[in-house]
């Protein structure tokens, strides 16, 4: 099997570990910020909680509209058909930035409602501003989106990870002095989160655009790169691959969402813990969800190469490579878990909290890995529908119905409400590798 699958590994993983670590940066930032603040008491570290909990399923929502690029771009790059890799580009820019404006405003608005999730008033008040600071860093991001998937697509993926790892470093130190006042500056908390994030990601789109268009390596996917038409053809290419996959992360990550919204009504201590838990194991699915993305890739070029032995071959090898990766990070929740929940705060009670929900997370790493890689396989392969069903049902149908049931029905508690959503992931995992069975099969 080595020997069969040895190329392959090789392959995917120069592709696979720059988007891996880019990928990572959206979850660092989150990370982060939780890790900044965390020290300040557990209401701070509970409203950066609630307001990254909230604004996850928006930027889900754009990085899967993002997405109906890639996998269009390596198809074409497959063909050979390059200059109409630039009006794909310049439509998804447009598509983007229409989305970004949108979410935006929604965000925005949405914070000053955000009592109405019943949550503790304290924790709503600071997780307010901070929402609305995210909410304007959404413009940006799109921005860095729409270049980045478009290089991903012709498998350029290091100058993102490049970006994102030094995007990292100014939102930690900015974070810290914005937080704390440093260096004569006024204490900002929760505030100075929210700054350093949006600062962060205003860099971070400037300078993946300028790399994009610049860079002579593009000139000749570029051609076609303006914005005096608006292909209608095109628009409905791009938004018939990307709005099935934002759903996908849609009903995704709102399921995470709304356990989050659950754990608020047992109180602000299990709130805590449930972030402390969540940004461990969100940072992981970001590790996998790079694996599927250069998954997605190969999977376009050699669909659209006509290599369908290849295109399984490959596919096969990112679900092993997924494993590993996932296994591994079991293994570190489980011996690590209740030394990682120190690492954001001291109080005792949270910390004990957050032991016994890596457990939880250690056993749903290996299907989180699975369904992710699963669906960027499908997604490249342009296979979208039938897959945002699963996730729907997988997730909505079963996984927060059951974490309902059992933590506040039946009283478990947060462990019931993450014993749920473990399931969700189980059901995901197994019926999108028989949907690739099945579609490579035929291929």
């Amino acid at each position: 099997m080595l020997n069969r699958y040895k190329p392959y590994y090789k392959d995917n993983f120069r592709l696979a570990y720059p988007v891996v670590i880019s990928q990572l940066g959206h979850t660092l930032v989150g990370l982060s910020d939780s890790i900044v603040i965390g020290h300040t008491g557990e209401v701070p570290l509970a409203a950066v909680s609630l307001g990254n909990s909230i604004f996850t399923v928006f930027m889900v929502t754009g990085i899967g509209m993002s997405y109906g690029l890639t996998p269009l771009i390596a198809q074409e790059n497959g063909r050979g058909n390059r200059a109409y890799c630039g009006c794909l580009l310049s439509q998804s820019l447009l598509i983007n930035l229409v989305t970004g404006l949108l979410l935006c405003a929604v965000i925005i608005t949405g914070s000053y409602y955000i009592h109405l999730l019943d949550q503790p008033p304290a924790v709503a008040a600071q997780a307010r501003p901070f929402l609305q600071f995210l909410g304007i860093s959404f413009l940006p991001l799109m921005v860095y989106l729409s270049f980045k998937q478009f290089a991903e697509g012709l498998g350029f993926t290091r100058q993102a990870m490049n970006i994102s790892i030094v995007g990292n470093v100014i939102n930690v130190l900015l974070g810290i002095t914005l937080v704390y006042g440093l260096f004569g500056l006024p204490r900002m908390g929760v505030i100075g989160v929210g700054i350093a994030t949006l600062t962060d990601r205003l860099l971070m789109g400037a300078s993946m655009a300028l790399y994009v268009l610049r860079a002579r390596r593009f000139k000749p996917y570029l051609q076609q790169f303006h914005f005096r038409d608006v292909s209608r053809a095109t628009i409905r290419k791009i938004l018939g691959i990307g709005t099935p996959v934002a759903l996908q992360y849609i009903f995704e990550v709102s399921a995470f969402s709304g356990a989050v919204v659950m754990v608020g009504w047992i109180g602000a201590r299990e709130l805590a813990a449930h972030q402390i838990a969540i940004s461990l194991a969100t940072m992981t699915y970001m590790m996998a969800s790079g694996v599927s993305a250069a998954a997605g890739i190969k999977s376009g070029n050699h669909l659209g190469a006509g290599q369908f032995r290849e295109l399984r071959l490959s596919a096969i090898a990112s679900y092993h490579m997924v494993l590993v990766l996932m296994g591994a990070a079991a293994l570190v929740f489980m011996l690590g878990n209740t030394l990682l929940p120190r690492l954001y705060i001291q109080e005792p009670a949270v910390i004990a909290i957050a032991s016994h929900l890596l457990i939880i997370a250690a056993f749903f790493q290996l299907f989180d890995g699975t369904q992710v890689v699963g669906l960027g396989i499908l997604r490249g392969m342009g296979d979208v529908k039938v897959p945002t069903i699963i996730t729907l049902l997988a997730y909505w149908g079963l996984g927060l119905p059951v974490g309902y049931l059992l933590g506040i029905y039946l009283g478990y508690g947060i462990q019931g409400i993450w014993w749920g959503l473990l399931l969700g992931l189980l059901v995901a995992s197994v019926l999108l590798f028989v949907r690739f069975q099945v579609k490579t099969k035929k291929l």
